[in-house]
């Protein structure tokens, strides 16, 4: 298991892209979150088989249809700290 905590910059706040995270993240079996930040961006907290966090984070730069992401800013997660909740959730 491995995890990423991802800042996604650009129109991702008000174009479904929690929502649609949310569902990829369900397909690949991630968890984590994904919530706006007051500054316009989303943060992403990802768990899972290394792999699947890989094409997560990959998609991570196309979201929804609505959306335009310009950066993916990443850091690994920190087990004990950035522990994931049960499934993915939006907030």
């Amino acid at each position: 298991m491995t995890g990423k905590i991802c800042w996604v910059s650009g129109r991702v706040q008000g174009v479904y892209y929690r929502g649609a995270a949310q569902a990829r993240a369900r397909e690949l079996g991630i968890s984590g979150y994904a919530k706006n930040l007051p500054d316009g961006r989303v943060e992403v907290l990802a768990w899972g088989e290394e792999l699947a966090v890989q094409a997560f984070v990959g998609w991570l730069w196309i979201g929804s249809s609505a959306s335009k992401v310009t950066a993916v800013e990443m850091s690994d997660a920190v087990t004990g700290r950035d522990q994931p909740p049960e499934g993915f959730l939006t907030g």
